[in-house]
């Protein structure tokens, strides 16, 4: 059995408590919190839970602590847990600086404990079918990607767009991709709130001649979270908010030279030649609580003392095009480099 201690009773983390105390192999023991309103919620429902305000005085207790706190708190409360020997599981993003990071997964390897980052829709069904159909290179070639990940609040003070709602699909496109960018450009408006960003648009270049472009903001009117990817042979869309048919696949493409008539396309019957457009096809695709399957997957971690899929490695490649981010927002949309890096291909 494994002891977890969860810091951060507010937004995200009953659900994380939820999800420890549900899974057999472990059980939460403690739950830390400054708010005292949340903690007797807490111990209302879980009554043999300890509560408290102080992490310090639940280590003893715990075999793997998980924070689920502002951003701004996450290097601390990590290198705490890191420097007691306890396994950590840490909300995006990881840290707010890369050398924030970098500590955390030095220090993570020199004691030789776990440290995951939840990067939570990389263990969503539809997220990992689409990966399986990329990697087997069902779509060709891939040429560009487009996601854009909106709403109407909750509005951040701590955190622009790009670091609350992008660091999700820089995660899945890196991902995807096996790379992380090689160059970012953003812009963004501050309309809320004067200290932070409340939309950010980005574009993000890979190797291999591919463009990713990102749209995130929580000032729009309706919920979209939706992917689409143009492969060389087909493309494809994903609809987070379709809970049933999250995936569609379109046979479509342009011709290639071989495949086309010759001669210049300036009639709509020749323009219909130039192109394929085939069947749409559906997948069926069991879907499942992402949370759960995460949390799983982070105890098997500590179990058998595995690397994470979304490792301290992946979190820090997340938090340095972040960083890029704010440094073309900072600079008016100028394109700021990356240094080019190889994103190992986790399994699953």
């Amino acid at each position: 059995m494994i002891d977890i201690g969860v810091v951060g009773a507010g937004h995200w983390g009953p659900n994380l408590i939820r999800s420890f105390q549900d899974l057999p192999g472990s059980r939460v023991v403690w739950v830390i919190d400054h708010d005292r309103r949340r903690l007797d919620e807490v111990q209302g429902r879980y009554p043999g839970v300890r509560v408290g305000d102080d992490p310090v005085a639940a280590l003893p207790d715990v075999d793997a602590l998980v924070v689920a706190t502002p951003a701004t708190s996450h290097f601390a409360l990590a290198h705490l847990a890191l420097s007691a020997g306890k396994d950590v599981l840490i909300e995006k993003p990881m840290t707010m600086g890369i050398g924030d990071a970098e500590e955390l997964c030095r220090l993570a390897r020199s004691s030789g404990n776990v440290l995951m980052v939840s990067h939570l829709f990389l263990y969503a069904r539809a997220v990992q079918w689409v990966r399986d159909y990329l990697w087997a290179g069902q779509l060709g070639s891939v040429y560009h990607l487009t996601m854009v990940r909106n709403n109407l609040g909750p509005v951040r003070d701590d955190a622009n767009a790009a670091w609350d709602l992008a660091a999700h699909d820089i995660s899945i496109a890196n991902y995807w991709l096996k790379a992380v960018p090689i160059a970012v450009s953003a812009v963004g408006g501050k309309w809320i709130n004067p200290c932070v960003e409340d939309a950010v648009f980005v574009t993000m270049r890979y190797p291999d001649d591919v463009l990713v472009n990102l749209h995130a903001s929580w000032l729009s009117p309706r919920k979209v979270r939706d992917i689409t990817v143009v492969g060389s042979q087909r493309m494809l869309t994903l609809d987070d908010m379709n809970l049933t048919e999250p995936v569609r696949v379109y046979d479509k493409r342009v011709l290639d030279g071989g495949e086309r008539s010759r001669g210049v396309v300036d009639t709509f019957a020749s323009f219909r030649a130039s192109i394929r457009e085939g069947d749409i096809s559906i997948p069926r695709i069991t879907l499942e609580e992402p949370l759960k399957t995460e949390c799983m997957h982070f105890l098997e971690c500590v179990v058998k003392r595995t690397e994470p899929i979304t490792s301290g490695r992946q979190g820090t490649s997340v938090v340095r095009v972040l960083e890029a981010i704010d440094r073309s927002l900072q600079d008016e949309g100028r394109e700021a480099v990356l240094e080019v890096e190889r994103v190992d291909s986790p399994a699953g």
